[in-house]
């Protein structure tokens, strides 16, 4: 049911993705996008347990540059918006319902203004939006210049044969069940927030170049929400964010169909509360007729 699947992008790289599908023809379709250094299998205990399975297909790709779709070079809004459309056009989906955690929230989001007849829905989990941000992703923003600078550094070196041979992956289900009874289950959320939020923690299963390039691209700006005309599910995290809660309903609030709905966790809801996150995308897209 829940098969490894690969295509080949437009460009020629390998795209690695998951597709759940009773039967061999094609239902309506949800696609579940990873966050920043995250995987697929962020999604793993979503799809095991969600009722839509029996309703819809799912796919979960790993976004270009992350382990089943590994690739070093430039990654941004735009390639990953192709590699989306080519991943529907593969599977013979004409619209899907796109659901997206962190950076795959804001890949969601440019899709959605690039294509908008492709989307017939968005969820966006923790949304990322460049007026709102402070803290550390502000301090980001004001270094784009040398961190750009950076990057081409690094892919000019990865280039001439100076990189890592190999880079492990990771389950990150099996990371979020430990998560959840080692720290969680015994009220160490400081603990859990700085094992989540550590650049050097992911820098140990992602290149330094795409780490740079994704940290620039989830902090860009994002397409005005009026160009989007699908309704829209936003699940903001009620603790720490990286961007200020007030400035984010704010500019959310400005799409006429939208919906925000607050989940009981810092900013990783997918580990922390699962259940409240799976209960209320499945509530909302009772919405969409068979």
């Amino acid at each position: 049911m829940d098969a490894l699947r690969t295509l080949q992008s437009v460009d020629g790289t390998r795209l690695g993705y998951r597709l759940w599908r009773e039967g061999s023809q094609p239902r309506r379709a949800i696609v579940l996008l990873h966050g920043m250094a995250s995987n697929m299998t962020r999604w793993s205990e979503f799809v095991e347990h969600t009722s839509m399975k029996h309703h819809w297909d799912i796919l979960r790709p790993d976004l270009r540059g992350h382990v089943e779709s590994f690739a070093r070079g430039r990654l941004g809004m735009e390639v990953w918006s192709r590699d989306l459309q080519t991943l529907l056009d593969v599977e013979r989906y004409e619209t899907a319902v796109v659901i997206g955690h962190s950076l795959g929230a804001q890949v969601a989001v440019h899709f959605a203004a690039r294509h908008p007849e492709r989307v017939q829905g968005l969820v966006l989990i923790d949304p990322v939006f460049h007026q709102a941000l402070r803290g550390t992703m502000r301090v980001a923003d004001g270094l784009r210049p040398m961190l750009e600078g950076i990057v081409s550094l690094i892919l000019f070196l990865n280039r001439i044969g100076l990189r890592r041979r190999s880079i492990p992956g990771r389950d990150l289900r099996i990371m979020d069940e430990a998560t959840r009874s080692k720290f969680l289950g015994a009220g160490k959320q400081e603990e859990m927030i700085d094992l989540y939020s550590s650049p050097w923690e992911d820098l140990k299963y992602f290149p330094v170049a795409s780490y740079l390039q994704e940290l620039l691209e989830i902090i860009r700006p994002l397409p005005p929400l009026s160009q989007i005309n699908a309704p829209i599910l936003t699940l903001l995290s009620k603790g720490i964010t990286y961007t200020d809660p007030e400035t984010t309903r704010r500019l959310l609030a400005e799409h006429p169909q939208t919906q925000i709905e607050t989940i009981d966790a810092y900013h990783w809801p997918l580990t922390e509360n699962p259940l409240q996150v799976r209960n209320t995308i499945e509530a909302w897209c009772k919405r969409f007729p068979n």
